[in-house]
Parts: structure tokens; sequence; C-alpha cells
């Protein structure tokens, strides 16, 4: 099953991705990646995606579905639309971008920093930041890469500084564009860019003022509001990006070969806390990467992941978890819904 995680990490981010695994029947626990209606790799070659034809109308559906669980030939299968690890990139490392810095690692991102004073640069490294570039910003953007999961956010000390970040972002492949500034200095720093040939659409598609509607004052209070709005573009666009690259890495990478479990929720209904696509990686002596929910249910399921890994388990799981009876009430299991968890050995 290696290869199949090989071929995530190799998938074409540009591509339209999905991942499939069949639910139920003799079949169940096989998966297949599909690449723009291509299936790229399947766990057995004359399994139940051997047959399978995926035309444009099945995979609009799954698009529209978003993570969840699908009818495919009147058999259940989960599917994932696949997203990648989603990447900030701040421009400026001033006192607003320190919180969305500390407040980015913490839902999971990437954060790439460009400041091009070392002092400032040095604050967004002690602050976390995946990577610092120190350079003026024309440069230190020629340098990134835009994609579906970037997410740029500019707040830099000055308008011509926005103006020169935003010509250069709004060429790239993005997610969300979102600038600071007064409602006046962000409309001039638009029309300029406008007036230097840039894409009038993506242009007045930007995010500015930056940030939800919240009245913030202090830095640390624009940070949430900037990241509020980050969450809530992130998950309108139903791509799932369960695979965290430490996740990934993980897997293919562990010398010792000791048996693992992952833990994806592949239906949620209710208001359980985390979404259908959400994964967590369990390790023989406990330690995890990632997490489904946290609390009692997730401690149960790291308990039944373990004994599969102790008892040399080779077979998939899927395990329901009912957040809503008076057994989890007693538990203190408070948020309700239901979950539907497949344990998967690796």
């Amino acid at each position: 099953m290696l290869e199949f995680y090989q071929a995530v990490r190799d998938a074409d981010d540009k591509s339209r991705n999905l991942v499939m695994t069949v639910l139920e029947g003799r079949y169940f626990g096989e998966k297949a990646l599909l690449s723009n209606q291509k299936i790229v790799f399947q766990s057995k070659e004359n399994g139940f995606f051997a047959d399978c034809r995926f035309d444009e109308e099945i995979l609009n559906r799954i698009d529209e579905k978003g993570c969840g669980i699908c009818d495919l030939d009147g058999t259940a299968v989960f599917c994932e639309v696949l997203g990648r690890e989603k990447k900030m990139v701040i421009c400026g490392g001033g006192h607003v971008s320190i919180p969305i810095i500390q407040i980015g690692r913490m839902i999971g991102c990437q954060i790439f920093v460009l400041e091009d004073r070392p002092k400032f640069a040095d604050h967004a490294r002690q602050a976390g930041a995946s990577e610092v570039i120190c350079e003026p910003f024309e440069e230190g953007l020629g340098k990134i890469e835009g994609d579906q999961d970037t997410f740029f956010v500019i707040v830099t000390r000055g308008h011509r500084y926005d103006q020169i970040c935003l010509e250069s972002i709004a060429k790239k492949e993005h997610a969300y564009i979102g600038m600071i500034g007064s409602r006046r200095r962000a409309a001039a720093v638009k029309e300029a860019v406008i007036a230097n040939g840039a894409d009038a659409d993506v242009v007045n598609s930007v995010y500015t003022p930056i940030g939800l509607a919240i009245d913030a004052q202090t830095p640390e209070e624009i940070a949430v509001a900037v990241m509020a709005q980050i969450i809530q573009v992130k998950n309108k666009q139903k791509r799932s990006g369960g695979f965290s690259t430490e996740m990934i890495e993980t897997i293919l990478n562990d010398k010792n070969k000791e048996p693992k479990v992952l833990a994806t929720i592949v239906e949620r209904k209710g208001s359980a806390p985390r979404e259908a696509g959400s994964k967590m990686l369990i390790m023989a002596d406990g330690t995890c990467i990632g997490t489904i929910g946290g609390g009692c249910a997730e401690a149960d399921l790291l308990q039944k992941a373990l004994l599969m890994i102790r008892e040399h388990t080779k077979d998939s799981k899927l395990c329901h978890v009912d957040l809503t009876s008076s057994d989890a009430e007693e538990e203190g299991m408070v948020c309700g819904g239901t979950i539907d968890v497949l344990l998967e050995v690796l």
C-alpha cells in the first residue's frame, strides 16, 4: 500500500485528483487515485475499480459533494477531492503578521513570510514561520509559486509595497488574496495595479479591507479576523488536504517499518467537531499526527487502533461513533452528532 501514498505525494496538484476507498462488500478497503478522470493508481489490479468508468456527470457530483460517501455501481465508496497542504504566503513581518503566523500554524498551514528588513524577518522566524525570505518583495515573490491551496496575505508597512506585492501575486494561481489597509488606501492600490496591466477581475476579487468585519483593533484581533476569513474561504473549497506533508513523509520514510493505523472520518452527521476527510495517523507507541476531533471519541478510536496494531490485524475496520447517546453524554462527549471512521492498518 505504500505505492498508494507515493502516488498521492507525487500527484500533479494542477489536476483534479480524487481518492476513492471502497467501504463495503468483498472489495472493502480497496483504493484508487484518479487524476483528470483517469485512474493513475489502484490497490488491486483486477478489483472493484478495474471496470469503473468515471464520466463528467459522476465527477461533478463528487465535486459538488466534496468529501463524503458516494454510490458507485451500488457500492458505498468514500470519495475525497484531494487538495495539497494549505500554504500561507505573508508579505510583511510586522506586528500584525506575527499572530497571523502563529494562528496559521495552529490550523496546520505551511507559513512563508516575505520581509525585507532583517530584524523583522527574525521576528517571523521566531514566531514559527516555515520559511522566511529576507529580500525585496518583488524578488521574494519571484521565488513563490501559487496554486489552488495558497493563501496570500498582504500586510506590508506601506501602500507602495502593497502595490508591488499585489502586482506580482495577481499573476499567480491562488486560493485567496487579502490586503490590509483602509478602503481608500486599498482602492488606490488596486486602481494602480490595474492601470499597470493586472487582470481587473482578479484585483477586484481581493479581500480588502482584509478579514471579517468584527471591529478588530489590536494586532491579535486583526489576526483573528484575517484567519477567520481564510478559514471561511478554505472550507468552501471542498478540497480536503487531509494528507499533510508530515503524515505522508512519516508513512513513506519510516526506517523501522513499524505498523501504523490511519484513521479517517468518512461520514459526519450533526455537530461532530471534524469534517469528513479529517485524518489521524497513529503510531505503535501511541503518538499521533493530526486529529479527528479530540476528546473521548478520539481516545476510544486510538485504543481500537493500538489493539489492531498489537494483534497484527491486517484488515481495515469501519467504526461508528455516536456522540448523541446517553453513554456518550456520560462520557462527556457533548458535541453531538455521529461519525463513521475508517481504520486502515499500514
